[in-house]
């Protein structure tokens, strides 16, 4: 079964149960992948949350169930999983714009999100580039949190983007840089052109909504690790990609364009799998002077 038919598979699973509790392990089992990479798989190419899509796909059929008046407002909740007719009703007018009974008057000007389905789409005019890379064993460290899934932010609501923001104000991203040994990059073999500092994430099971994200260094020898999480990083092999080869050669570079394409057109024709355990986004600067990132996934095949 391919990469298309898997997907398109478990999209009938969730259209199947839109007025039943979805059961995210079923659709990982379908897609024949982990819950996590089923998630970032369906955001990268649609560029939509999987439980977005849910959301906006209940909430469609419910306008629908509106326009008849035998339904009410508390079997039609109830019908697509919300728990009371208030969060439903909240739930509705953030998509709709208006509250379910207004919904119910002719002439009202409604949302409908359609099922989605993949397809293969003739790209291939821009060629994409990637190299294989097989590592040992190796650790890092930094500074760690758990991060949901949809909204990409912490406990406490701060999401990633602003805690790079926050480190890099306080001080604490200069003392993380200040903590790595001058040999590192000797000792990794990594590129001159990369930066001390990277983002690592998903290298452990949190739970079905949530991953661990890693702001942190390669450990080497004499690096200062004390108050950092340190994680071990299994011997693999890494698909890698370049946003040097994706942008238009300014320095700003579209990393979500990267992923959109490495997941919807190499992930589907390649021989490799991605697999759990761990991605990288290094950061570096070219030698003529651009700012880019690349991307580490870890992959069979």
């Amino acid at each position: 079964m391919d990469w298309l038919e898997r997907m398109n598979r478990a999209v009938s699973y969730i259209e199947d149960n839109l007025e039943q509790d979805i059961d995210y392990d079923q659709i990982a089992k379908i897609a024949l992948c982990s819950v996590y990479q089923f998630q970032r798989m369906f955001s990268f190419v649609l560029d939509v949350p999987l439980s977005e899509y849910i959301r906006r796909r209940r909430l469609t059929l419910a306008a629908f169930d509106l326009k008849n008046r035998k339904n009410t407002v508390t079997d039609i909740a109830l019908k697509y999983r919300y728990e009371t007719p208030e969060s439903f009703s909240r739930a509705f007018q953030n998509l709709h714009g208006m509250t379910p009974t207004l919904a119910r008057n002719a002439g009202s000007e409604l949302r409908a999100f359609p099922r989605i389905s993949f397809q293969i789409i003739l790209k291939g005019v821009v060629g994409m580039n990637y190299r294989i890379e097989k590592r040992d064993a190796f650790q890092v460290y930094g500074l760690e949190d758990i991060y949901h899934y949809d909204t990409i932010a912490n406990e406490e609501g701060i999401s990633i983007p602003e805690v790079w923001q926050t480190i890099s104000k306080n001080g604490e991203l200069d003392r993380l840089s200040q903590s790595v040994s001058g040999e590192w990059r000797d000792e990794s073999s990594f590129s001159k052109e990369l930066g001390a500092v990277f983002a690592f994430d998903a290298y452990t099971f949190t739970n079905n909504t949530t991953f661990p994200y890693l702001i942190g260094c390669y450990k080497a020898l004499d690096s200062k690790v004390n108050g950092y999480t340190v994680v071990d990083v299994p011997a693999s092999t890494w698909a890698v990609f370049s946003t040097l080869h994706d942008g238009n050669g300014s320095g700003k570079y579209d990393l979500r364009s990267l992923k959109n394409r490495i997941f919807s057109e190499w992930l589907q024709t390649s021989t490799f799998t991605i697999l759990d355990g761990g991605n990288f986004e290094m950061y570096g600067t070219s030698v003529d002077g651009y700012e880019y990132c690349e991307l580490w996934y870890r992959v069979e095949g």
